[in-house]
């Protein structure tokens, strides 16, 4: 089984707003870059549409080392996901959010045999920082390099 290191990205500002995806294949010397922008999105459908279409890049099944600064991805594709299958794609009452992409990302996944990674976004991790630089304008502008969140606890 090939084994592919990938790194993922999204964004949109304000949120929701213009937005875009990028992400970074690398499969030994071999690299492949990716992204689009999108007109009007939110920061998770991005953050989702990057995951899945850099495993769509994928031309058969690999061990994926994956990277994403999305806790919401790499929480949900590592923790929520059997349950939220398990109660038919639910939270409690209310159905999933962004449940199209949660479904084409788990069906997408399900080829191959990955690793989900949380990387601190804007941290010069030079992969994930090169995600912020690859979507067409306008999402590059302002979605990817938004600044990192402060936290509220002092």
């Amino acid at each position: 089984m090939k084994r592919v290191t990938i790194y993922s990205d999204g964004g949109a500002d304000p949120n929701p707003g213009p937005g875009g995806w990028a992400a970074v294949l690398i499969y030994g010397p071999h690299r492949r870059e990716i992204s689009a922008a999108v007109a009007a999105t939110t920061n998770n459908r991005m953050e989702l549409t990057a995951a899945i279409e850099a495993l769509r890049a994928l031309k058969g099944p690999c061990e994926v080392d994956f990277h994403t600064d999305s806790e919401y991805v790499q929480k949900g594709m590592r923790d929520w996901l059997p349950g939220w299958k398990a109660r038919g794609w639910r939270r409690g009452k209310r159905p999933v959010k962004n449940l199209d992409l949660w479904k084409a990302l788990d069906a997408e996944a399900s080829r191959h045999r990955i690793t989900w990674n949380w990387v601190r976004g804007h941290s010069n991790q030079p992969e994930n920082e090169r995600c912020d630089e690859l979507p067409p304008e306008p999402s590059r502008r302002c979605a990817l390099r938004r600044r990192p969140r402060r936290s509220m606890r002092r």
